[in-house]
C-alpha cells in the first residue's frame, strides 16, 4: 500500500523507512498477553539486582526470588541419580568411569539405545521416544493402582506448558459468539490466561472458594457456564489439582462431581496435575482425574474426553530447566489425535535431554539398585519408611520402620505387633504378603 504524499515526504526528509512491525500493526492478541510470574515486577527485580552489583545502597543486600516455582534457583540441590544419568547420556565416554554407579550406567545405556544414532543430540519422533512413553505408561499404571495406560495416548512435551498450549490450540475455533470459551479457575496459573489471549479465545473465570480453603464448587461452575453461553461457546474446563497458586487438593467426591458436570455439559476436561508430588496436608490425598474417571465406569469412562498433564519441573524433582513433561489423552477422537501429532511435528520434538530426565522421574532407582539408598536419603525418606508409607496407603496396614529401633547399616526392616485377633491377623498377613510381592516386583 502506497504512503500518502505528506507521509512520504516526512519519511524522506528524515531519511527513515517506516517500520513494518509496530505496536499498532503487530498481532493484537499478543499485546493482550500477560504473564504475571515474569512480568514488570520481575523486570524491576532484575534492575535492582544489577544496581546492587554496581554498589548502589539499598535497604536490603539481595533480591530473594519467590515469584516462580524454580526450586533450584532457590537453592534446592538436584537429585544425584538424575544428574549422573544425564551426564552419562550427554558424554557417553563417562560410561567407562568408575565414578558412576552401575545402575546409572545401565539406565544411561538403555536411554541411549532408544535414541536416534544412540545420541541425545538426535531428534526424536514428535510424540517423544517410544521407550520413555512406555515408561511413563507404566508409571501412570502404578500411580493409579493398576489402571492401564496406553503409550500411544501419551505425548512427551516441552514441560507441561507445551502440551497444555497444544491441546488448547486444538480446542480454539469460531468467531464472535461462536468463539471457544475455556473455564479456568481463579486464582489461576497465568499460562492459561496468557495462552487464551494469544489464541483469541474467551477466558471464562470460575472462582474458588477461599473460605473453604479454595474449594471448587460445581454450583459456581454452573453459574459461570450459563453466563458465558450468552457471548461465547464454552468447550473446555480446566482444573488445576493440586492447585496452583492456591495449593488445595481436590477430594475424590469433588473430582467425581466435576467429571459428571463436564459430561453433562459437553465439556472437554483439562487436568493440570503438575503438583501431584507436593501433597503434604494431613488427610489430603491426590487422586488423578484419569483414575477417578476410569473407576466411575460407563458412560464417563468410555466417553468423557480428558487430557491430563504432568511435568519434571516441580515436586521433589525441581528440574524445570530441562523442560520435560507429558500429556495423556483419554477418549480423544482418533482423527483429532492424529491432528495433535501433526501439530507437535511442526516443532519437530520436545528437548531430548528433558525426555531423558522425565524417564528417571517416572522410573526412579529400585530398592535393589546401588543408587536407591542415596536417592531416598535425598528425598528425606529412608527405604524402610518408604515401604511402610506405601503399605499404609495401599492396604491400610500400619507398621513401624525398623530404623526407629536400630538395624545393621544397609539393611531395612519393619516392626509389627501380633496383638490383633486371629481373624484380623490372618487378613493382615495375607494383605502384607500380597503387598510385599507387588512391591518387590515393582522395584526389583
Amino acid at each position: 500500500m502506497a504512503l500518502r504524499v505528506g507521509d512520504q515526504s516526512r519519511a524522506a526528509r528524515n531519511g527513515l523507512r517506516e517500520k513494518v512491525l509496530t505496536l499498532d500493526s503487530m498481532n493484537p492478541c499478543v499485546r493482550k498477553v500477560e504473564y504475571a510470574v515474569r512480568g514488570p515486577i520481575v523486570l524491576r527485580a532484575l534492575e535492582l539486582e544489577q544496581e546492587l552489583r554496581q554498589g548502589v545502597k539499598k535497604p536490603f543486600t539481595e533480591v530473594i526470588r519467590a515469584n516462580i516455582g524454580d526450586a533450584q534457583a532457590m537453592g534446592q540441590r538436584p537429585i544425584t541419580f538424575f544428574r549422573q544419568v544425564l551426564a552419562l547420556c550427554v558424554h557417553p565416554d563417562l560410561l567407562n568411569s568408575p565414578d558412576f554407579p552401575e545402575d546409572a550406567k545401565r539406565r544411561a545405556q538403555r536411554i541411549l539405545q532408544a535414541c536416534g544414532g544412540h545420541s541425545l543430540g538426535a531428534y526424536s519422533i514428535s510424540s517423544g521416544i517410544q521407550l520413555i512413553r512406555e515408561d511413563v505408561a507404566r508409571y501412570i499404571e502404578r500411580r493409579d493402582g493398576g489402571i492401564p495406560a496406553d503409550p500411544n495416548n501419551i505425548f512427551l512435551s516441552t514441560g507441561a506448558s507445551g502440551a497444555i498450549v497444544t491441546v488448547l490450540k486444538l480446542l480454539v475455533a469460531g468467531e464472535g459468539r461462536r468463539r471457544t470459551g475455556v473455564l479456568i479457575p481463579v486464582p489461576q496459573y497465568p499460562l492459561y490466561s496468557a495462552t487464551l489471549a494469544e489464541l483469541d479465545a474467551v477466558q471464562v473465570d470460575y472462582y474458588l472458594d477461599e473460605e473453604r480453603t479454595w474449594a471448587l464448587d460445581v454450583a459456581e461452575l454452573r453459574r459461570r457456564l450459563s453466563q458465558a453461553r450468552d457471548h461465547c461457546c464454552p468447550r473446555a474446563l480446566c482444573v488445576i489439582n493440586p492447585g496452583n497458586p492456591t495449593g488445595q487438593v481436590q477430594t475424590r467426591e469433588c473430582i467425581e462431581a466435576v467429571i459428571r458436570f463436564a459430561f453433562e455439559e459437553g465439556l472437554f476436561l483439562l487436568a493440570d496435575e503438575v503438583y501431584q508430588d507436593n501433597v503434604y496436608a494431613e488427610g489430603s490425598q491426590f487422586y488423578s482425574f484419569k483414575k477417578v474417571l476410569t473407576e466411575m465406569g460407563p458412560p464417563y469412562s468410555t466417553q468423557q474426553e480428558l487430557a491430563s498433564f504432568h511435568s519434571a519441573s516441580k515436586g521433589y524433582m525441581g528440574e524445570c530447566g530441562f523442560r520435560g513433561g507429558y500429556v495423556e489423552v483419554v477418549n480423544m477422537d482418533p482423527e483429532v489425535q492424529r491432528q495433535m501429532l501433526k501439530l507437535m511435528s511442526v516443532r519437530l520434538c520436545p528437548p531430548v535431554p528433558g525426555q531423558a530426565l522425565l524417564d528417571m522421574v517416572v522410573s526412579p532407582p529400585a530398592p535393589s539398585d546401588p543408587s536407591f539408598a542415596q536417592f531416598q536419603e535425598e528425598l528425606g525418606l529412608a527405604p524402610d519408611m518408604f515401604f511402610c508409607q506405601r503399605l499404609l496407603e495401599e492396604t491400610g496396614i500400619c507398621v513401624v520402620p525398623g530404623s526407629g529401633f536400630g538395624q545393621l547399616e544397609g539393611t531395612y526392616h519393619f516392626r509389627m505387633t501380633i496383638l490383633p485377633p486371629m481373624e484380623k491377623l490372618r487378613l493382615l498377613l495375607e494383605k502384607l504378603s500380597r503387598f510385599h510381592a507387588k512391591f518387590t516386583r515393582e522395584y526389583s
